[in-house]
């Protein structure tokens, strides 16, 4: 997304740290994961992690990431550490458990619901709607997120 004439990122600005949560972080975080690291890590960095981590990433949701350009061979199924949750600028909560429910009041300012389907167990048309939906919300978030840096 940035132009690579431009420097990526000023050196007085941090780059945000972003973490991507869904439920198992087998679908949807693993997907926005290497979204974002492919498209916008100009602007952020950032990890992806589960509430209740199955382990594995689907072969689906490596499969689709695949057949739309992005990587998928360092993705894992992780929990949320407590080092990973203290590093993040925001996160993002597509486990389908609002901020209120899943994390601690005392959080909520840095949490954002993204209310995105979770696709496991579907078919690949389901997985590739799914991985439409979070691309155009990372795009949105990436001009946000470019738009506060300049304001800075």
């Amino acid at each position: 997304m940035a132009s690579t004439n431009q420097p990526a990122q000023a050196n007085n600005q941090r780059k945000r740290r972003v973490l991507f949560i869904c439920l198992g972080n087998s679908c949807r975080s693993p997907m926005a994961e290497s979204i974002a690291q492919r498209d916008c890590s100009d602007i952020f960095d950032c990890s992806s992690a589960g509430l209740t981590p199955l382990g594995v990433v689907q072969k689906q949701t490596i499969a689709t990431l695949q057949s739309n350009g992005y990587p998928a061979e360092n993705l894992i199924s992780n929990a949320i550490s407590k080092d990973e949750w203290a590093a993040a600028d925001l996160v993002i909560n597509m486990s389908g458990y609002p901020k209120q429910r899943a994390f601690p009041r005392s959080e909520w300012r840095k949490v954002e619901d993204w209310p995105v389907e979770d696709p496991y167990g579907s078919d690949p048309v389901v997985y590739q709607r799914i991985f439409e939906d979070i691309r155009t919300r990372i795009g949105s978030l990436t001009v946000r997120l470019r738009e506060t840096a300049g304001q800075k």
